[in-house]
């Protein structure tokens, strides 16, 4: 190899080395971010529940602001409009309970909560569906548009795989419905179902490993850059 070309891939390897380097950094930053994410959940998910935002400032809700805000709203539930939604749970598979509240000013999602397969039939668990007002205490939720992974809702069909709150809403004829849902807390219901509070709260963290193991390549490529400029030299 001639001179020339052992330092340009001298060069290259120290310019890769700088670019490894700026992704461990980038890695370090996002690590930071998503503890602060998980500590401003944390705060939302323990603080006292507030009234549920109303048509009034639905524009201003977003999941990077309100996602896990524990939310509470008044109204009466139409069961005749709920929407069963597969799961997978810590008590197994079945599905989400998706009942239309319906409160003075708008219509509200509310996830119910958990009910086995063999409660799919509202007549199963007559005890639950309370007719008179309620008052719903829960976690505000974003929309799951779409689906599940390679599985596409078909409201057609009555198939849902996530929580889309427009596509159910729309399929149900639900009137100025609120963008978003609420996973209702843990709150029996008569009859035991559905089975509130099951609401999952995990976010990945591996950052710390990503930006190790991105220092890592660029000190590799860094003794590589010094190995062949040494060589050069010689």
């Amino acid at each position: 190899m001639t001179r020339t070309r052992r330092a340009a891939f001298a060069a290259a390897a120290l310019i890769a080395a700088l670019g490894l380097a700026a992704l461990g950094v980038w890695q370090i930053e996002r690590r930071a971010w998503k503890h602060e994410l998980i500590a401003a959940v944390d705060a939302r998910i323990h603080a006292p529940p507030v009234a549920a935002p109303g048509p009034d400032r639905w524009n201003a809700v977003t999941a990077r602001d309100d996602a896990y805000r524990r939310v509470t709203a008044s109204g009466i539930f139409r069961h005749d409009r709920e929407t069963l939604v597969q799961a997978v749970t810590e008590r197994g598979a079945g599905y989400w309970v998706m009942t239309p509240l319906e409160t003075r000013d708008f219509t509200l999602l509310i996830n119910r909560g958990f009910v086995p397969k063999d409660r799919r039939d509202a007549k199963t668990r007559a005890a639950g569906q309370v007719a008179e007002p309620v008052t719903v205490t829960g976690l505000l939720r974003a929309t799951e548009p779409g689906g599940a992974f390679l599985r596409s809702n078909d409201p057609a069909a009555g198939r849902w795989f996530s929580r889309d709150v427009a596509g159910i809403a729309k399929a149900r004829g639900l009137g100025k419905a609120a963008p978003y849902f609420v996973d209702a807390d843990a709150a029996p219901n008569p009859g035991g179902y559905p089975v509130g509070g099951l609401t999952v709260v995990r976010f990945r963290d591996h950052h710390m490993v990503y930006a190790l193991t991105w220092f890592a390549l660029s000190a590799l490529s860094l003794f590589f850059a010094w190995r062949l400029w040494r060589i050069r030299e010689a």
